[in-house]
């Protein structure tokens, strides 16, 4: 990829995408940016926004466009191949999840669901892409946060907003390594660069390792309140968790969830610093990652 070399990106209204398409136009390349979304009145710069649907993406005919990032749910890349494959691509990187692996022997249906999802979407683009000719890259973070649009950490600081503490199971001593969005948007960026990333997949995890338990006593820090930690006993916990759950902004906690809290989640990126010249922040929330 260079200066002249146009980038499509799908998902590009997700808050990993807004990252990658900050770090694409610092490049100077052109950007064709997909969503689902309108978003007439964001074309400029060097990006053109599109908005996607599989019925326009059928008939939509593409400019050339060699290198592709799919930062959408990698299940939903595969009704883009036709489009992808009318555009002439060279590169395709995507992203998957370490919840491929962390949750695959969940007993949890919606978690097996999203395992499933998660590895037909990657044998999908790797059959594809293998039979066109065209290099595939995924890259699977860990626990992604940032600018109070995630779905992990936010979701804890919005319940300590709320309610002033957070329930933990027992001694919550699971090991995580939370990634910044930026970090991530930076590998996919790199992803496209790097001739030897072709064919390969990268855990893409933290700066930082820490429990579970001093993963929310920083979001805690963050907003200036002093940790509430609530240990809760195993036995009281299920109970616990489905008293919540009849809370509808709380329906999709399950206890699962919490029995995760005890489990380490810890996943090497040695491979993806060597050929990415990946090096994640630690775990530290700024002003910017805690929503108003």
């Amino acid at each position: 990829m260079n200066e002249s070399s146009t980038v499509g990106v799908l998902g590009a209204s997700s808050f990993v995408g807004e990252c990658v398409i900050q770090r694409l136009r610092t490049i100077g390349c052109p950007i064709v940016a997909f969503s689902r979304f309108p978003c007439e009145d964001k074309t400029g710069s060097n990006v053109t926004w599109l908005q996607l649907s599989l019925a326009i993406a059928a008939s939509r005919e593409v400019l050339p466009i060699q290198d592709w990032l799919c930062v959408a749910p990698i299940w939903a890349l595969p009704q883009y191949f036709p489009m992808i494959e009318r555009s002439g691509a060279r590169r395709v990187v995507a992203l998957s999840s370490t919840s491929l692996f962390a949750k695959k022997d969940s007993p949890d249906p919606g978690e097996q669901t999203l395992v499933r999802g998660l590895h037909t979407g990657e044998e999908a683009l790797r059959t594809w892409a293998e039979t066109r000719g065209v290099e595939w890259v995924i890259l699977r973070p860990t626990l992604i946060y940032g600018y109070g649009r995630d779905k992990n950490v936010t979701e804890i600081l919005r319940f300590v907003r709320r309610w002033g503490a957070f329930p933990l199971l027992g001694r919550a001593d699971g090991l995580r390594q939370p990634v910044h969005a930026e970090d991530v948007a930076m590998a996919c960026v790199s992803a496209l660069t790097v001739p030897a990333t072709g064919n390969r997949a990268y855990n893409l995890s933290g700066g930082e390792t820490l429990s579970y338990r001093e993963m929310v006593c920083r979001v805690f820090t963050a907003i200036g309140k002093r940790p509430q930690a609530v240990t809760i006993p195993r036995w009281l916990f299920r109970p616990a968790v489905a008293a919540v759950r009849l809370l509808p902004r709380y329906r999709h906690w399950t206890a699962e969830m919490a029995e995760r809290m005890n489990r380490d989640l810890v996943f090497d990126h040695g491979e993806a610093a060597r050929d990415l010249g990946f090096s994640p922040r630690p775990f530290q929330l700024s002003q910017g990652d805690v929503p108003t």
